[in-house]
């Protein structure tokens, strides 16, 4: 996996990813994101990173026929699968660090600011178009007493699912003695700091034995 773009990682396993999207239970988590935007009929919602389109319905319901909604990612493949998903979504192919959209009423990321190098930056600029809410779901590590028996599975998954990854960062990944996953735990964190910066009203859950957080906020930036 060393050296794969975003887009021919992502590209290249668009199925699986698909599928993994999709678990049973992880849509108990979309609805919660969906709502945590407090969307009405009419308004504009725009995810970020928006993958195979497994969020773009419930954002549908919530802005109504009259409502919009858009769908910004790099990669092709994950694209044409959202768009079969959701076909009334306005989807852009785009970099969802410098998303190609002038303003929304609402703001969505869900397990992507992990990704970026500069998550902080993302983040305000996506507060900055949003007269709403903004909201991130993400995968972090957990520093719950349930959770931590299942840390070297998720450092492996983290690992595995992550386009700059090599094979030795998987193996050691599940290694006895290996540290949380701190580069993605860091640019979660620094998303959120950043997020709680630029917001008011703001919100957090936790699900997944905390391995997963749901932050948002109201823009005002």
């Amino acid at each position: 996996m060393s050296g794969a773009s975003v887009p021919e990682f992502y590209g290249r396993w668009a199925r699986l990813y698909d599928r993994i999207a999709t678990l049973p239970g992880v849509g108990r988590w979309r609805r919660t994101a969906a709502d945590a935007l407090e969307l009405s009929p009419g308004d504009t919602a725009v995810e970020m990173g928006c993958g195979t389109g497994a969020n773009l319905p419930y954002l549908r319901r919530r802005v109504g026929p009259e409502g919009r909604v858009v769908g910004v990612d790099l990669t092709p493949e994950l694209l044409a699968r959202a768009g079969e998903r959701s076909p009334g979504a306005r989807l852009l192919r785009g970099d969802a660090t410098r998303p190609p959209v002038a303003e929304a009423d609402a703001v969505l990321g869900t397990f992507v600011t992990g990704m970026f190098a500069d998550p902080a930056g993302a983040v305000e600029e996506w507060c900055d178009l949003c007269s709403g809410r903004v909201a991130l779901m993400d995968l972090s590590a957990t520093d719950r007493a349930l959770g931590r028996p299942l840390s070297p599975a998720f450092r492996a998954f983290t690992a595995v699912s992550t386009p700059s990854s090599t094979p030795w960062d998987v193996l050691t990944s599940v290694l006895p003695g290996a540290r949380a996953d701190s580069t993605l735990s860091r640019r979660v964190d620094e998303g959120r700091e950043r997020l709680t910066d630029l917001t008011v009203e703001r919100r957090f859950e936790r699900f997944a034995l905390g391995f997963c957080g749901l932050l948002s906020g109201r823009s005002v930036a």
